[in-house]
């Protein structure tokens, strides 16, 4: 059912820190295309601590909340219901409020990253890598069980990373291996390399890019393009970035929140694309 246009219905996105999100302005350019005059999206700084709170707080003119860190997973017992993709990661990002006040929790992470490797022509792929191994890292494992078929080799800095990523191999049917840190100039040259690691963590790999790369994920947006996503496409590898995987993620939850289908990716996109430009 499509959401009435003057009824005046609020969303937010939360987290700690949350100054630099670019949900408010994805969100907001998808509500002056859809003709959602009645609607605001905002952010709010919110803690652990401080979310039971706040979600309690809420009144009836709320839609839903985007969750950033800290709190996808200390969402998780606020929920009524949660999706399988989200259970699958212990992962939240998308709080959709329903009209009886029913809180249900959803991961639109996991999807928009395969819908931004189908975007650019990746649908399945025999092998591929993982750089890093934090919470982005098993939402990539996530991803991969729908478009990988064989072997993914995850590239860590520790044992006990190690062994987290072989849990979420195992939990989410995916054949994981693990390699150290050391070893991840390896990783390029693999069909798909997805990178989930913080800003400058791969910059010292750009020197050993391959001649005939595939492709890289790289799931920063900022700042853009890294090192390694600019030698990459230098040398002629496809690249899929942060920004690609931000705006689907954001359109599956405007969908959610606003039910109108489908959201209009290439207004979000524009509107990202510029935020980012004047930064």
């Amino acid at each position: 059912m499509h959401a009435r246009t003057t009824e005046a219905r609020r969303a937010a996105v939360l987290g700690s820190p949350v100054a630099h999100s670019l949900s408010p302005v994805l969100h907001r350019a998808a509500y002056e295309a859809l003709g959602l005059t009645g609607w605001t999206y905002d952010r709010f700084e919110v803690d652990e601590a401080a979310l039971p709170g706040f979600v309690d707080g809420l009144g009836a003119e709320w839609a839903g909340l985007s969750l950033t860190m800290p709190l996808k997973r200390a969402v998780i017992p606020l929920l009524d219901e949660i999706s399988e993709t989200a259970a699958s990661v212990e992962a939240v990002n998308t709080l959709v409020f329903g009209e009886d006040g029913r809180r249900t929790g959803d991961n639109t992470d996991v999807p928009g990253m395969v819908a931004a490797l189908r975007e650019h022509g990746i649908e399945e792929v025999e092998s591929a890598a993982v750089l890093g191994a934090g919470a982005t890292a098993s939402s990539a494992l996530a991803a991969l069980s729908r478009v990988c078929t064989g072997e993914v080799v995850a590239y860590v800095r520790s044992e006990a990373r190690a062994a987290e990523m072989r849990r979420w191999g195992e939990r989410l049917d995916v054949e994981v291996r693990t390699a150290p840190w050391e070893d991840a100039a390896e990783a390029l040259r693999a069909p798909l390399v997805i990178a989930t690691t913080p800003a400058g963590t791969t910059d010292a790999l750009a020197h050993a890019v391959p001649e005939r790369p595939a492709t890289l994920f790289d799931v920063l947006y900022e700042p853009w393009p890294t090192m390694l996503a600019a030698r990459w496409s230098m040398v002629g590898g496809a690249v899929v970035g942060g920004l690609d995987l931000l705006v689907h993620q954001a359109v599956l939850q405007v969908e959610q929140m606003t039910g109108r289908v489908p959201a209009p990716l290439d207004a979000m996109r524009k509107a990202g694309e510029h935020a980012l430009a004047s930064r």
